[in-house]
């Protein structure tokens, strides 16, 4: 599998939720070695949180694919049958 690149970071992991996807980014040369990015089509990254430190860029990743998910289960809830009355 080929390198997935972006802005001279290497992809290094990402959750896909619905049509969103959020990526993990890392570069040793920059001031910032990892980015978070939200992803469409697969190469349009925008909405990027910049980090120095591997724990936190991997905590961000992940608070960001859980309000991606938040996300996804509001829009597919089911509607309450007592509601409906």
């Amino acid at each position: 599998m080929d390198k997935r690149m972006n802005a001279g970071y290497e992809i290094i992991n990402s959750i896909t939720v619905g049509k969103s996807e959020i990526v993990l980014g890392y570069n040793e040369n920059a001031s910032s070695k990892y980015v978070t990015w939200q992803c469409t089509n697969g190469d349009n990254y925008f909405w990027g949180h910049y980090i120095d430190d591997k724990l936190k860029a991997q905590r961000d990743f992940l608070e960001r694919g859980l309000k991606e998910i938040e996300i996804a289960e509001r829009v597919h809830k089911p509607k309450n049958k007592e509601m409906e009355r």
